[in-house]
């Protein structure tokens, strides 16, 4: 991080919105990483005035999140006597939701985070990820909506947290050169079933690295072998194609990327599913 370039992110909520998408823009800057002032649950006068303090001594621009009226003037105007830039992000978006659906924002501090319905599916979906991770409890696998199968190191277990926190009941089967996979897997009706894949070499590069973590050099065996690496990728790829599952090349894709994809495949599942 560079101690010459200060980035403030306020929100009255948690955080998360406001940190993505400072992240998400400072990405496009090159050679840029400033360093992050965070301040969440920011809701009284006096957290705001401490806030000011701090930008006073280490300018730098504010992005925020908040809904009360009172405390964004509050921090607006001091922002702009320093001369320093400060942006509500949700407000363009806010206002053309507002337009298109004729209604005033609710103005409500972290109403994303309700405890609804949408909430608990959300845990439950979590939950059902961490139970079905790399192969277990087959016995209720049809309870998935998503099942990702997958040769090791081919980002699985993340890629169904991932999908989890999106309310998606993710299951991971991995394929193992050699081990049958589960008949259940072979049953599913309703749940979408999609292949991961990666370019043989660049799995080579990360399993050697997680031996050298594990120091597990002497096991390596076929596990990391370029050679039995690349027949393990053509015989999991064959698989797919007989059960004609879509297939998702995680080689270049972040988790972001990979789950993006699996939620586009997944809409297009149920949607032939409703016809």
């Amino acid at each position: 991080m560079n101690a010459e370039h200060h980035l403030h992110l306020v929100s009255d909520s948690t955080g998360e919105t406001v940190n993505s998408v400072a992240r998400a823009c400072v990405a496009q800057f090159e050679g840029i990483e400033p360093q992050e002032h965070v301040w969440t649950l920011v809701r009284t006068r006096g957290h705001v005035e401490k806030i000011v303090d701090n930008i006073r001594r280490e300018p730098g621009p504010v992005i925020y999140t908040m809904v009360d009226e009172d405390l964004r003037r509050l921090l607006e105007k001091n922002c702009h006597a320093m001369g320093v830039p400060c942006v509500a992000v949700l407000d363009p978006v806010i206002h053309a939701l507002g337009l298109h659906y004729e209604r005033t924002s609710a103005g409500r501090p972290g109403k994303q985070h309700t405890l609804d319905n949408e909430y608990f599916d959300r845990i439950e979906a979590m939950n059902f990820a961490l139970a079905h991770d790399d192969g277990q409890m087959y016995e209720d696998l049809s309870a998935a909506d998503v099942a990702l199968v997958g040769v090791s190191r081919t980002s699985k277990t993340p890629t169904c947290v991932y999908l989890a926190q999106r309310g998606i009941r993710a299951a991971n089967v991995p394929y193992v050169p050699g081990v049958p996979l589960p008949d259940a897997l072979f049953r599913l009706e309703r749940t979408l079933i999609i292949g991961l894949t990666k370019d043989p070499a660049r799995l080579v590069d990360i399993r050697r690295s997680r031996l050298r973590v594990m120091n597990d050099q002497e096991e390596a065996g076929k596990y990391a072998d370029i050679d039995a690496v690349t027949e393990e990728v053509k015989e999991a790829r064959r698989l797919y194609a007989r059960h004609h599952w879509p297939v998702i090349d995680v080689t270049r894709r972040s988790i972001e990327e990979t789950a993006a994809a699996i939620l586009t495949l997944y809409q297009r599942h149920r949607a032939k599913a409703a016809e």
